[in-house]
Protein backbone atom coordinates (compact mmCIF):
# COMPACT_ATOMS: atom_id res chain seq x y z
CA UNK A 1 0.00 0.00 0.00
CA UNK A 2 3.00 2.41 0.91
CA UNK A 3 4.56 2.07 -2.69
CA UNK A 4 1.21 2.35 -4.78
CA UNK A 5 0.21 5.33 -2.26
CA UNK A 6 3.43 7.19 -2.64
CA UNK A 7 3.66 6.51 -6.37
CA UNK A 8 0.15 7.87 -7.06
CA UNK A 9 1.43 11.08 -5.51
CA UNK A 10 4.38 11.35 -7.41
CA UNK A 11 1.95 11.35 -10.09
CA UNK A 12 -0.20 13.55 -9.12
CA UNK A 13 -3.34 11.42 -8.15
CA UNK A 14 -3.25 12.18 -5.10
CA UNK A 15 -1.58 15.15 -2.84
CA UNK A 16 0.22 13.82 0.14
CA UNK A 17 2.07 10.64 1.21
CA UNK A 18 4.01 9.50 4.02
CA UNK A 19 5.56 5.69 4.10
CA UNK A 20 6.30 3.11 7.11
CA UNK A 21 9.60 1.90 5.41
CA UNK A 22 12.00 0.83 8.48
CA UNK A 23 8.98 0.88 10.90
CA UNK A 24 6.72 -1.96 10.27
CA UNK A 25 7.87 -3.49 13.38
CA UNK A 26 5.76 -1.32 15.56
CA UNK A 27 2.50 -2.96 14.58
CA UNK A 28 3.84 -5.45 17.71
CA UNK A 29 2.24 -2.01 19.68
CA UNK A 30 -1.20 -2.70 18.14
CA UNK A 31 -1.43 -6.63 18.84
CA UNK A 32 -0.26 -5.91 22.13
CA UNK A 33 -3.23 -3.13 22.91
CA UNK A 34 -7.16 -3.74 23.17
CA UNK A 35 -9.42 -2.81 20.72
CA UNK A 36 -11.24 -0.76 23.42
CA UNK A 37 -8.03 1.10 24.19
CA UNK A 38 -7.76 4.38 22.57
CA UNK A 39 -4.94 5.48 20.12
CA UNK A 40 -3.20 8.94 19.10
CA UNK A 41 -1.28 8.73 16.38
CA UNK A 42 1.00 11.12 14.76
CA UNK A 43 1.27 9.97 11.60
CA UNK A 44 2.73 6.94 10.55
CA UNK A 45 0.94 4.51 12.38
CA UNK A 46 -1.39 2.95 10.11
CA UNK A 47 -0.54 0.00 10.74
CA UNK A 48 -2.71 -0.21 14.15
CA UNK A 49 -5.92 0.92 11.90
CA UNK A 50 -4.75 -1.52 9.81
CA UNK A 51 -4.38 -4.12 12.72
CA UNK A 52 -7.76 -3.68 14.56
CA UNK A 53 -9.41 -4.04 10.82
CA UNK A 54 -9.78 -0.40 9.29
CA UNK A 55 -9.72 -2.04 5.66
CA UNK A 56 -6.99 -0.86 2.87
CA UNK A 57 -10.50 0.64 0.55
CA UNK A 58 -10.60 2.60 4.03
CA UNK A 59 -7.31 4.07 3.73
CA UNK A 60 -7.80 4.40 -0.40
CA UNK A 61 -11.15 6.42 0.54
CA UNK A 62 -9.48 9.13 2.65
CA UNK A 63 -6.38 9.55 0.99
CA UNK A 64 -8.68 10.47 -2.75
CA UNK A 65 -10.52 12.20 -0.52
CA UNK A 66 -13.76 10.85 -1.81
CA UNK A 67 -17.56 10.65 -1.03
CA UNK A 68 -16.57 7.19 1.40
CA UNK A 69 -14.07 9.23 3.22
CA UNK A 70 -14.72 9.49 6.93
CA UNK A 71 -13.48 12.59 7.52
CA UNK A 72 -15.72 13.39 4.67
CA UNK A 73 -12.61 15.19 2.73
CA UNK A 74 -11.90 17.73 5.36
CA UNK A 75 -8.12 16.75 5.63
CA UNK A 76 -4.87 15.97 4.23
CA UNK A 77 -4.02 12.24 2.99
CA UNK A 78 -2.96 10.03 5.75
CA UNK A 79 -4.18 12.30 8.23
CA UNK A 80 -6.28 9.06 9.17
CA UNK A 81 -9.25 8.42 11.94
CA UNK A 82 -11.89 6.11 13.22
CA UNK A 83 -14.29 6.76 15.97
CA UNK A 84 -15.44 3.33 15.68
CA UNK A 85 -11.72 1.57 15.98
CA UNK A 86 -10.90 4.11 18.79
CA UNK A 87 -8.14 5.77 16.68
CA UNK A 88 -7.88 9.66 17.05
CA UNK A 89 -7.92 11.94 13.90
CA UNK A 90 -4.29 12.62 13.31
CA UNK A 91 -3.57 16.23 13.90
CA UNK A 92 -0.12 17.59 11.55
CA UNK A 93 0.57 20.13 14.03
CA UNK A 94 3.40 18.58 16.22
CA UNK A 95 3.31 16.55 19.14
CA UNK A 96 -0.17 17.93 20.09
CA UNK A 97 -1.62 14.67 20.62
CA UNK A 98 0.94 13.95 23.82
CA UNK A 99 -1.27 16.07 26.24
CA UNK A 100 -4.31 15.18 24.47
CA UNK A 101 -3.48 11.56 25.34
CA UNK A 102 -2.56 12.43 28.85
CA UNK A 103 -6.56 14.18 29.16
CA UNK A 104 -8.06 11.09 27.22
CA UNK A 105 -5.95 8.67 30.06
CA UNK A 106 -7.16 11.17 33.02
CA UNK A 107 -10.67 10.97 31.93
CA UNK A 108 -11.01 7.17 31.01
CA UNK A 109 -9.48 6.95 34.85
CA UNK A 110 -11.95 9.12 36.08
CA UNK A 111 -15.10 7.50 34.30
CA UNK A 112 -13.91 4.25 35.96
CA UNK A 113 -13.41 2.58 32.77
CA UNK A 114 -10.98 -0.20 34.33
CA UNK A 115 -9.27 -2.17 32.15
CA UNK A 116 -8.68 0.82 29.50
CA UNK A 117 -5.57 3.02 28.28
CA UNK A 118 -4.77 5.66 26.34
CA UNK A 119 -1.43 4.96 23.76
CA UNK A 120 0.18 8.14 21.91
CA UNK A 121 2.78 7.77 19.23
CA UNK A 122 5.15 10.33 18.39
CA UNK A 123 9.27 10.82 16.93
CA UNK A 124 11.55 11.79 18.88
CA UNK A 125 11.57 15.25 17.08
CA UNK A 126 8.06 16.17 18.80
CA UNK A 127 10.05 15.08 21.98
CA UNK A 128 11.45 18.73 21.52
CA UNK A 129 8.08 20.39 21.65
CA UNK A 130 6.78 21.59 24.65
CA UNK A 131 3.73 19.98 24.18
CA UNK A 132 5.74 16.64 25.17
CA UNK A 133 7.26 18.07 28.40
CA UNK A 134 3.58 19.10 29.36
CA UNK A 135 1.94 15.92 28.10
CA UNK A 136 3.98 13.72 30.28
CA UNK A 137 4.26 15.47 33.26
CA UNK A 138 0.58 16.23 33.12
CA UNK A 139 0.09 12.08 32.78
CA UNK A 140 2.70 11.13 35.68
CA UNK A 141 1.52 14.00 38.61
CA UNK A 142 -2.54 12.78 37.78
CA UNK A 143 -1.26 9.37 37.53
CA UNK A 144 -2.86 8.55 34.23
CA UNK A 145 -3.02 5.23 32.43
CA UNK A 146 -1.26 5.52 29.35
CA UNK A 147 1.42 4.32 26.75
CA UNK A 148 3.81 6.93 25.14
CA UNK A 149 5.86 5.20 22.06
CA UNK A 150 8.62 7.36 20.83
CA UNK A 151 9.90 6.07 17.71
CA UNK A 152 12.97 7.92 17.51
CA UNK A 153 13.52 6.79 13.94
CA UNK A 154 16.89 8.98 14.02
CA UNK A 155 15.47 11.96 11.84
CA UNK A 156 13.12 14.90 12.48
CA UNK A 157 12.88 15.45 8.58
CA UNK A 158 16.17 16.88 8.17
CA UNK A 159 17.59 16.96 11.79
CA UNK A 160 19.45 14.23 12.81
CA UNK A 161 18.96 12.70 16.42
CA UNK A 162 22.85 14.11 17.27
CA UNK A 163 21.65 17.24 17.07
CA UNK A 164 18.03 17.07 18.82
CA UNK A 165 19.62 16.25 21.99
CA UNK A 166 22.58 16.32 23.97
CA UNK A 167 21.53 13.86 26.29
CA UNK A 168 20.91 10.24 26.56
CA UNK A 169 17.86 9.63 23.75
CA UNK A 170 14.18 10.12 25.21
CA UNK A 171 14.23 7.42 27.69
CA UNK A 172 15.89 9.47 30.25
CA UNK A 173 13.05 12.36 29.97
CA UNK A 174 10.58 10.00 31.06
CA UNK A 175 13.11 8.86 34.08
CA UNK A 176 12.92 12.08 34.66
CA UNK A 177 9.46 12.33 35.32
CA UNK A 178 9.31 9.67 37.33
CA UNK A 179 7.77 7.43 34.81
CA UNK A 180 8.44 3.62 34.26
CA UNK A 181 10.59 3.53 31.27
CA UNK A 182 11.99 1.54 28.70
CA UNK A 183 14.09 1.16 25.57
CA UNK A 184 13.31 -1.38 23.20
CA UNK A 185 14.92 -2.23 19.68
CA UNK A 186 11.65 -1.09 17.26
CA UNK A 187 12.88 -3.21 14.54
CA UNK A 188 12.45 -6.01 16.78
CA UNK A 189 8.22 -6.83 16.24
CA UNK A 190 8.64 -9.39 19.40
CA UNK A 191 10.54 -6.93 21.24
CA UNK A 192 7.61 -4.23 20.42
CA UNK A 193 4.87 -6.48 21.55
CA UNK A 194 6.46 -7.69 24.78
CA UNK A 195 7.31 -4.53 25.77
CA UNK A 196 3.74 -2.83 25.27
CA UNK A 197 2.12 -6.02 27.04
CA UNK A 198 4.01 -5.02 29.81
CA UNK A 199 3.45 -1.27 29.76
CA UNK A 200 -0.22 -1.99 29.55
CA UNK A 201 -0.49 -4.13 32.24
CA UNK A 202 1.37 -1.46 34.02
CA UNK A 203 -1.45 1.50 32.87
CA UNK A 204 -4.53 -0.20 33.39
CA UNK A 205 -3.71 -2.05 36.83
CA UNK A 206 -1.97 0.23 38.58
CA UNK A 207 -3.57 3.72 36.81
CA UNK A 208 1.02 4.78 35.86
CA UNK A 209 2.45 6.11 32.71
CA UNK A 210 4.55 3.90 30.41
CA UNK A 211 6.97 5.76 28.49
CA UNK A 212 8.65 3.57 25.45
CA UNK A 213 11.72 4.16 23.52
CA UNK A 214 11.56 2.40 20.69
CA UNK A 215 14.83 2.51 18.66
CA UNK A 216 14.06 2.09 14.41
CA UNK A 217 15.47 4.07 11.44
CA UNK A 218 13.17 5.59 8.94
CA UNK A 219 14.24 4.48 5.53
CA UNK A 220 12.09 6.30 2.94
CA UNK A 221 11.71 10.06 2.99
CA UNK A 222 10.14 11.90 5.88
CA UNK A 223 7.09 12.80 3.23
CA UNK A 224 6.24 13.21 -0.26
CA UNK A 225 7.89 16.79 0.47
CA UNK A 226 11.24 15.54 1.08
CA UNK A 227 14.26 14.31 -0.59
CA UNK A 228 16.45 12.80 2.39
CA UNK A 229 19.23 12.23 0.22
CA UNK A 230 19.79 15.97 0.12
CA UNK A 231 20.51 15.29 4.11
CA UNK A 232 21.96 11.61 4.69
CA UNK A 233 24.23 9.50 2.64
CA UNK A 234 22.34 6.88 0.40
CA UNK A 235 25.15 3.86 1.52
CA UNK A 236 23.59 4.11 4.76
CA UNK A 237 19.91 4.00 4.23
CA UNK A 238 20.75 1.40 2.00
CA UNK A 239 22.90 -0.55 4.91
CA UNK A 240 19.88 -0.40 7.26
CA UNK A 241 17.30 -1.25 5.14
CA UNK A 242 19.70 -4.56 3.70
CA UNK A 243 20.76 -5.49 7.50
CA UNK A 244 18.29 -4.59 9.66
CA UNK A 245 14.69 -4.31 7.91
CA UNK A 246 12.20 -5.24 10.37
CA UNK A 247 10.11 -7.21 7.69
CA UNK A 248 12.95 -9.53 6.59
CA UNK A 249 14.00 -9.74 10.15
CA UNK A 250 10.54 -11.34 10.88
CA UNK A 251 10.63 -13.21 7.71
CA UNK A 252 13.87 -15.18 8.17
CA UNK A 253 12.66 -15.58 11.89
CA UNK A 254 9.35 -17.58 10.67
CA UNK A 255 11.34 -19.71 8.03
CA UNK A 256 13.61 -20.82 10.30
CA UNK A 257 10.95 -21.98 12.44
CA UNK A 258 9.32 -23.20 9.43
CA UNK A 259 6.05 -21.62 9.90
CA UNK A 260 6.47 -19.38 6.86
CA UNK A 261 8.17 -20.02 3.04
CA UNK A 262 9.36 -18.16 -0.15
CA UNK A 263 6.21 -19.64 -2.22
CA UNK A 264 4.01 -18.45 0.38
CA UNK A 265 5.26 -15.10 0.80
CA UNK A 266 5.76 -14.71 -3.27
CA UNK A 267 1.85 -16.26 -2.79
CA UNK A 268 1.02 -13.65 -0.52
CA UNK A 269 2.41 -10.66 -1.91
CA UNK A 270 1.00 -11.01 -5.16
CA UNK A 271 -2.54 -11.36 -4.19
CA UNK A 272 -2.51 -8.67 -1.58
CA UNK A 273 -0.76 -6.34 -4.53
CA UNK A 274 -3.82 -7.32 -6.91
CA UNK A 275 -6.25 -6.46 -3.65
CA UNK A 276 -4.54 -3.58 -3.28
CA UNK A 277 -4.63 -1.81 -6.77
CA UNK A 278 -8.33 -3.16 -7.15
CA UNK A 279 -9.35 -1.01 -3.89
CA UNK A 280 -6.87 1.65 -5.61
CA UNK A 281 -8.85 1.89 -8.98
CA UNK A 282 -12.66 1.73 -7.38
CA UNK A 283 -11.16 4.59 -4.51
CA UNK A 284 -9.99 6.98 -7.37
CA UNK A 285 -13.21 6.70 -9.78
CA UNK A 286 -15.48 8.07 -7.24
CA UNK A 287 -17.35 11.52 -6.67
CA UNK A 288 -15.78 13.61 -3.82
CA UNK A 289 -18.18 14.89 -1.19
CA UNK A 290 -20.77 17.65 -1.74
CA UNK A 291 -19.25 20.84 -0.90
CA UNK A 292 -21.44 21.60 1.80
CA UNK A 293 -19.89 19.71 4.19
CA UNK A 294 -17.32 22.57 4.15
CA UNK A 295 -19.46 23.78 6.60
CA UNK A 296 -21.45 20.91 8.56
CA UNK A 297 -20.06 18.97 11.51
CA UNK A 298 -18.62 22.03 13.21
CA UNK A 299 -21.77 23.38 15.10
CA UNK A 300 -25.36 21.93 15.34
CA UNK A 301 -26.97 24.74 13.23
CA UNK A 302 -24.47 27.11 10.92
CA UNK A 303 -23.52 30.34 12.99
CA UNK A 304 -24.39 33.64 10.63
CA UNK A 305 -20.49 34.01 9.91
CA UNK A 306 -20.74 29.93 8.33
CA UNK A 307 -23.98 31.20 6.09
CA UNK A 308 -22.46 34.11 4.60
CA UNK A 309 -19.33 31.84 3.79
CA UNK A 310 -21.57 29.35 2.03
CA UNK A 311 -23.19 31.62 0.17
CA UNK A 312 -19.69 33.35 -0.75
CA UNK A 313 -19.04 30.27 -2.48
CA UNK A 314 -22.22 29.63 -4.18
CA UNK A 315 -22.41 32.99 -5.61
CA UNK A 316 -18.67 32.51 -6.82
CA UNK A 317 -19.65 29.21 -8.34
CA UNK A 318 -22.09 31.32 -10.50
CA UNK A 319 -20.06 33.94 -11.31
CA UNK A 320 -17.05 32.02 -12.67
CA UNK A 321 -18.32 28.70 -13.15
CA UNK A 322 -15.56 27.63 -15.49
CA UNK A 323 -13.50 27.93 -12.20
CA UNK A 324 -15.49 24.99 -10.32
CA UNK A 325 -15.08 21.49 -11.65
CA UNK A 326 -18.66 20.62 -9.38
CA UNK A 327 -18.97 17.59 -11.89
CA UNK A 328 -16.54 15.94 -9.65
CA UNK A 329 -18.17 16.74 -6.46
CA UNK A 330 -21.24 14.73 -5.01
CA UNK A 331 -24.41 16.91 -4.98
Amino acid sequence: MDQVLFDAQRHGRISFYMTHYGEEALIGVAAALKNKDVIHGQYREAYALLYRGFTVRNFMDQCFSNVNDLGKARSMPIHYGSAEKNFQTISSPLATQIPQAAGSAYALKMQGSGDRCSVCFFGEGAASEGDFHAGLNMAATLKCPVIFVCRNNGYAISTPASEQYKGDGIASRGVGYGMDTIRVDGNDVWAMYNATKAARQIATKENKPVLIEAMTYRIGHHSTSDDSSKYRDRKEVEDRAQFDNPITRLRRYLETQQWWSKEQEDAYRAETKKQIMADFKQAEALQKPSLKHMFTDVYDELTPALVQQQDELHRLIKEYPEYYQLDEFEK
